[in-house]
């Protein structure tokens, strides 16, 4: 694995323990040789994780929509930051520049883009592991919500290992990087067997 996209908050939130472990998570990174995607922000976890790769000699790419240069601040000390005209745009470009991706504790815009790349991952266009890292139990809701899916049949029992959680960045890398993503077939020629 060379490259992981993480989504994350713009902000650090109400405990340091999330500070904290992006710090842990960009060092890891950086240890293990693979480069940042990330939103291009200098601010929040985002911050904090891309100046941890950045401090241990790792390789950062951001990438920012222009419309937020001036709310989410550029930073200015990456590897490479690339400007786009749109949100869309940024998902298509940390897609297809990332080997991984995980989500950190963030708002709606990191569920937004983890369920995006989710669901890309569901439809079969691309075999990626897609991780939470767990910290302070934040998205032990969102797991029970996962549970809830499939017992009501609103997800195949096939795609619920598709959802990688760990609450250390050490177990989440590991599972990385014994993922295999699950057979995927239409719909169409689901109907027909």
């Amino acid at each position: 694995m060379k490259s992981i996209a993480v989504f994350c908050g713009s902000s650090e939130g109400n405990s340091p323990i999330y500070k904290e472990a992006a710090i842990k998570l960009g060092r890891a990174l950086a240890n293990n040789q693979i480069t940042l995607i990330y939103g291009g922000a200098n601010v929040g976890l985002m911050g904090a994780v891309a100046d941890a790769v950045l401090e241990h000699g790792g390789q950062v790419i951001g990438i920012l929509p222009r419309f937020l240069q001036s709310r989410e601040i550029a930073h200015t000390g990456l590897t490479e930051l690339i400007m786009v005209d749109s949100m869309h745009e940024r998902k298509a470009k940390m897609a297809e520049l990332s080997d991984g991706f995980i989500a950190m504790p963030g708002g709606p815009g990191t569920m937004e883009e983890y369920f995006e790349i989710f669901t890309w991952g569901q439809l079969g266009l691309h075999e990626k592991p897609c991780g939470l890292l767990n910290i302070n139990h934040y998205f032990d809701p969102l797991l029970a919500m996962f549970d809830v899916m499939e017992r009501e049949r609103f997800m195949q029992p096939k795609y619920r290992p598709m959802v990688i959680t760990d609450d250390t960045t050490e177990g989440i890398l590991e599972k990385f990087a014994t993922y295999t993503a699950p057979s995927v077939k239409t719909y169409l020629t689901e109907q027909r067997t």
